[in-house]
């Protein structure tokens, strides 16, 4: 069945010193086929999916408890892991000190 709501991950970092200031800007991770961008062409790769982002729509479901995998995700991107990032469609940090 599908459902009528859709929940979502949504992973962000931001360059602010203080990531509780409300003027911190927040910049969105853009995975390769998860959606995201209303203004982006859906990815077409049947009958495959790209397991990062397949992970990633079954984690929406679950509390981060559930799935630990995301907390070692967040650190990875934190410290720009390149094998990481490959797997991702656009990192907001590219030639930027990190998040």
């Amino acid at each position: 069945s599908i459902t009528k709501e859709r929940t979502e991950v949504v992973l962000q970092g931001t360059a602010s010193l203080d990531p509780h200031d409300p003027a911190a800007v927040w910049e969105e991770y853009e995975f390769k086929c998860k959606p995201g961008d209303l203004k982006r062409r859906p990815c077409f790769i049947t009958p495959y999916h790209y397991r990062l982002d397949w992970l990633m729509w079954f984690a929406a479901f679950q509390t981060y408890e559930q799935n630990e995998w995301i907390v070692h995700l967040a650190g990875k991107l934190l410290a720009q892991e390149e094998q990481t990032l490959s797997l991702l469609a656009a990192n907001p940090f590219a030639g930027r000190d990190p998040p």
